[in-house]
């Protein structure tokens, strides 16, 4: 197996990308299911997410379970959004005190944690997250797999930041067009920033961690808070 080309394609049904992301699919149907079994309605708030990113799942499901989904981004989404399935805010996730705790049922994020900010900005991220809903999803991709998902280079991650920016100055790195000056280069390399196991678990101390894994090593990780029903 070729393990970088095969993380390259998203495109590619077949490919791990999309396989890893129908399992995510997975964990939360089984929170929407249990969710509805509890209240006959589904309310998500889905923070930096993307209508797009719900085609995975079938649509006749999330209407039979009555779900609605609040996608929060900055600036909103470019794409069009189905108004019987979502809402869109224009909203800052790290800060959303128009909703009061427990507004809804699920917060759902996939890969977003990383894109917010410093360490700071991610802990209010991830207060957030625990406050908004009494269940949360949370994805990120994570440091120590040696392919950086964002520039789809081997190591590239793990080289400093003035390295990485010199790189980007030279030539395209996956999502990254070549940087027409440092500036450019160094906010593009700013843009992520993954996170180890011990980050990710002391965000979210309450939840269930899974580590997603290819070839042995974990690609991902994956925090759960679903508690007991009363």
């Amino acid at each position: 197996m070729n393990l970088i080309h095969a993380l390259q394609d998203n495109a590619n049904p077949d490919s791990l990308v999309s396989r890893f992301r129908r399992a995510r699919a997975r964990r939360v149907v089984e929170l929407i299911t249990r969710i509805h079994a509890e209240k006959g309605s589904v309310r998500i708030i889905d923070l930096g997410g993307e209508p797009n990113y719900w085609s995975l799942f079938d649509r006749a499901f999330l209407d039979a379970s009555k779900v609605r989904i609040t996608v929060v981004n900055p600036g909103g989404v470019d794409e069009p959004a189905d108004p019987a399935l979502f809402d869109v805010v224009d909203g800052d996730a790290c800060a959303l005190p128009r909703y009061a705790d427990h507004a809804f049922d699920l917060v759902h994020s996939n890969s977003v944690i990383e894109h917010v900010g410093d360490w700071t900005r991610m802990e209010a991220f991830a207060a957030e997250c625990r406050r908004l809903a009494p269940r949360y999803y949370v994805q990120t991709p994570y440091f120590w797999f040696p392919v950086e998902p964002h520039f789809s280079a081997p190591f590239f991650h793990w080289r400093s930041e003035q390295s990485r920016a010199r790189s980007l100055l030279k030539r395209r790195h996956g999502f990254s067009e070549r940087a027409p000056d440092m500036g450019q280069a160094m906010r593009d390399v700013q843009h992520a920033r993954l996170l180890d196991k011990a980050q990710f678990r002391f965000l979210y101390p309450d939840a269930v961690h899974h580590d997603e894994v290819v070839a042995g090593l974990t690609k991902s990780l994956i925090a759960v808070r679903d508690p007991p029903s009363h």
